[in-house]
């Protein structure tokens, strides 16, 4: 993982959202970015993905994201999955229903702002549901070279109760 100090850049939060937008958090000023996401209690027992919002904000949904993720459960064997042409970076996390207690993410994002570069992702997140636990790690790539702005957090199916999104630069 980059070393390096981390300078808060902004936060969003939301309450019973299906998906959150975090607008405007990329810039000249970085190559590398890390994203904790926190507080996160969802509705549903699935995944949550990630899209990008391009230099006028909108979410990117077009067939340009690859992904690799491990899914590590304290309650079965491992889950692995590899996507190429999606629609977003998927399996950014695996947790519970509102019920269960949620999630918690640390993804670090590779030259957003560079508009002759890919974007890459790469993260970890732990979560927890009435199965028991569960951790995994993500590899991603944004496929189309353009400048990326912000980003844009849903879930698979079902929604957040509650989630917070914090955007550092890293120097």
């Amino acid at each position: 993982m980059p070393v390096g100090n981390l300078e808060f850049i902004k936060s969003a939060s939301g309450t019973s959202v299906a998906s959150l937008d975090v607008t405007n958090c990329f810039n000249a000023d970085y190559d590398v970015y890390y994203i904790s996401i926190t507080k996160t209690d969802v509705t549903s027992n699935t995944y949550s993905y990630l899209r990008f919002l391009d230099s006028v904000g909108s979410v990117i949904s077009a067939s340009e994201y690859d992904v690799a993720a491990l899914g590590l459960l304290s309650y079965g064997s491992f889950l692995e999955n590899r996507n190429t042409l999606q629609t977003s970076i998927r399996y950014i996390d695996l947790s519970g229903t509102s019920t269960e207690q949620g999630i918690g993410n640390s993804l670090y994002i590779f030259n957003p702002f560079n508009s002759s570069s890919y974007t890459f992702i790469t993260g970890q997140y732990s979560g927890h549901n009435s199965l028991g636990t569960a951790g995994g790690k993500v590899i991603g790539v944004h496929k189309s070279a353009e400048q990326i702005t912000g980003i844009n957090y849903l879930r698979a199916a079902g929604s957040f109760d509650s989630v917070t999104i914090n955007v550092y630069g890293v120097k």
